[in-house]
């Protein structure tokens, strides 16, 4: 890690630091808090780590601290360029790409059968209740933070750096799966198979053997693109969506005219209830980017009507285009004759539509071009709002002038995404992403509960620790139903536990309800149906979670273990002394203003005297 010294006094420093997170250049910069000036006071952190920890395990930020404070480090400011048609657009773009053109195949041939089309009907509930908890939240903290920002408001500083990293390692990988599967579209529209255009580095373990230059190349051409207009992005983005729902439409009605019914009843679920759940875990890869709109919050126009509509018209739009997509497939075809790669464009062939395969080629082509964007705008705003925060260099949160893109986020980004995509294979990154997703859901429904039944200050203690209780019990039943189902073998363990583990969750939820008043109520747009919509959420998320295969929890606590690694080192050290020094801030300006307000006290009282001698004489 490398220590850099920092000029200037504290108070010029701060001031420096409010005006534009890296105002020396990006070099001298990378770490410019107190704590990092030099070694010797890198040390004296390091032996504070305790005692900062437990400041900024329970420091929770404000609604108006994330708006105008924290908003305020990029220097310049996002445009104000969109509406709510915009995001409908965003919300398309981001998410139908390679998920419902790659991992359908995938699932239907060894997970689970033509029941897929159930699958993804369970993932696209759960997306729709996670929908709603990022849609209220959006419009009342409407900054390029996402998550990140809800979860410092309402959970605090080290919860949502937790979840900082798994968002950035969502978008990294969800890039970069998309960027793969580029690959093997481009691949089938020239009649060549995928591997043809990868290079085989034996020396490298199975998973990340297959080096894909063409996935690195088209990650680096989106990149140039989201860097110079967030406008210019949208309306690319949604030409190129209008063209891909048509093709879309095309493959449901040429699909249908091949349809034979007896691929869907002759076996429907072949691998059982196990087996659509299991494929649900992993086809929720299919629906992630959505909460990428939601980062473009501080650059839309009217975010209290251009948010909801914009959120809950695309995933309402996505969930049934993924349904009906999956219908066509298993009508055209058995599940054991679906190819898991490029399974559309096979499925034309096989039934004697050859030509076709290039439509859906081209359509897969405009759908991955669309999420890749989406997603290099989304993820450039999370770490922009996570760098206004200081937990990573504050250079990244700089915001270029002319341009109105943080163009240093960005970069930063396309680069980790590309890394990714030229190493890795399909089937590790979508089951690694579908985990870090349903976790950070899962956190995002946690805050809004805390949100509506918690103030701090105005909420007694009592009701405090009612909620306390409610919510670790409706985790816990959650987690007991997710942990029943993995560890029971197909067919087997009964019923019973299931009703236990939903009767407690049941339980919690009503007392929630009936038991704890609710401390706030949104002032613009609120989810409906709480507490229940979000315990819904919360129940589903979990649940979720316990169909995912061991591996992919071994790398997600590989990659948690780095994260804590890094906070403890540098986040905690930098954000303890951002807050410390905003706090030496507010409190200099109280001082200022009640020095001013002493004054104008005296003029006053001096000009009363003055009035009364004149009137005595």
């Amino acid at each position: 890690m490398a220590v850099s010294s920092a000029a200037g006094g504290g108070g010029g420093e701060v001031a420096v630091r409010r005006r534009g997170c890296c105002a020396g250049g990006c070099g001298a910069k990378l770490f410019p808090e107190e704590s990092f000036r030099s070694w010797s006071a890198y040390g004296r952190a390091l032996r504070e780590t305790a005692p900062r920890l437990r400041d900024r395990v329970t420091a929770r930020s404000a609604d108006a601290v994330e708006v105008n404070e924290v908003r305020g480090r990029s220097g310049a400011e996002m445009r104000r360029t969109l509406t709510w048609w915009d995001l409908i657009w965003f919300g398309i773009g981001a998410v139908i790409g390679s998920g419902i053109f790659v991992l359908t195949g995938q699932e239907a041939k060894d997970a689970a059968g033509p029941a897929v089309v159930v699958s993804y009907a369970v993932s696209g509930v759960s997306a729709m209740l996670a929908v709603f908890c990022y849609t209220e939240f959006a419009v009342e903290i409407p900054v390029a933070g996402g998550s990140f920002a809800y979860l410092r408001v309402e959970l605090g500083d080290f919860v949502a750096f937790i979840a900082a990293g798994n968002i950035l390692l969502e978008y990294c990988i969800g890039g970069a799966a998309v960027a793969r599967s580029w690959t093997s579209y481009f691949a089938t529209l020239l009649n060549h198979r995928p591997s043809d255009f990868r290079i085989h580095a034996s020396a490298l373990a199975d998973g990340y053997s297959e080096l894909d230059p063409i996935a690195v190349a088209v990650v680096a051409a989106i990149c140039a693109f989201a860097v110079v207009s967030t406008q210019g992005s949208s309306r690319f983005n949604y030409v190129l969506s209008i063209l891909h729902m048509a093709v879309i439409a095309f493959i449901v009605a040429a699909g249908l005219t091949k349809a034979d019914a007896a691929n869907l009843t002759a076996d429907f679920a072949p691998f059982g209830a196990r087996g659509v759940f299991a494929a649900s875990a992993v086809l929720f890869f299919a629906y992630i980017g959505f909460d990428a709109v939601s980062t473009m919050a501080e650059e839309t126009r009217d975010p209290a009507r251009d948010i909801p509509v914009g959120l809950v018209g695309a995933m309402t739009l996505t969930t049934a285009v993924y349904c009906l997509l999956a219908l066509v497939l298993c009508l055209m075809q058995p599940y054991a004759a679906i190819d898991p790669d490029a399974p559309f464009s096979v499925a034309f062939t096989a039934v004697g539509m050859d030509w076709a395969k290039y439509i859906v080629a081209f359509g897969a082509l405009k759908g991955m071009t669309t999420v890749l964007l989406v997603s290099a705008v989304g993820q450039a705003r999370y770490l922009t709002h996570i760098a206004r925060a200081h937990m990573a260099p504050p250079c990244l949160a700089d915001v270029h002038p002319k341009l109105g893109t943080p163009v240093n986020a960005t970069v930063a980004m396309t680069a980790a995404t590309a890394v990714i995509a030229l190493f890795t294979d399909l089937a590790i990154l979508s089951n690694l992403l579908s985990i870090s997703t349903l976790f950070i859901f899962t956190l995002v429904a946690v805050a809004l509960l805390v949100r509506r039944y918690y103030v701090a200050g105005e909420t007694a203690d009592a009701d405090r620790r009612k909620l306390s209780a409610c919510l670790v019990v409706i985790v816990a039943s959650s987690t007991a139903t997710a942990a029943c189902w993995g560890a029971a073998s197909a067919g087997g363990g009964g019923w019973v536990p299931y009703a236990v583990t939903g009767a407690v969750w049941l339980a919690a939820t009503l007392f929630l309800q009936l038991g704890v008043p609710k401390a706030r109520a949104p002032k613009t747009w609120g989810v409906p149906l709480v507490p229940w919509l979000p315990s819904a959420s919360i129940f589903i998320n979990v649940f979720l979670l316990g169909s995912m295969d061991g591996a992919s929890f071994t790398r997600f606590a590989i990659w948690t273990a780095a994260l804590l690694a890094y906070y403890f080192l540098v986040g905690l050290h930098a954000s303890y002394d951002t807050a410390k020094a905003l706090a030496a801030d507010a409190e200099a300006a109280r001082v200022e203003e009640g020095r001013k307000a002493a004054a104008v006290a005296v003029a006053v009282g001096c000009r009363m005297q003055s009035i009364q001698g004149r009137s005595a004489a």
